[in-house]
């Protein structure tokens, strides 16, 4: 099963990227693909759109912390409106 989760960058500021990676590896292992960047600290997000969208229809699940993210950027609305297009 694939999750998208944040991935610890940065020593002193906690920098976070956010990852499709297999549930069984740690943390900070080896991901499947990047897909975003989140700054806690000046409250920024990159997001990679069309390749949280991919995972998300493939079935991957996001943590609550990406969850939350998303919903701020409003991606589960887009997600939604491309699952009624296919139907």
């Amino acid at each position: 099963m694939v999750k998208l989760r944040l991935k610890r960058c940065g020593r002193k500021q906690a920098v976070y990227r956010i990852v499709a990676i297999d549930v069984r590896a740690r943390r900070e292992g080896r991901d499947l693909r990047k897909v975003g960047f989140y700054d806690p600290i000046k409250n920024q997000t990159y997001l990679n759109v069309p390749a949280i969208l991919y995972f998300l229809e493939k079935g991957a699940q996001p943590t609550e912390t990406v969850q939350d993210i998303l919903k701020k950027a409003e991606i589960f609305k887009e997600f939604h409106s491309n699952q009624m297009k296919l139907n």
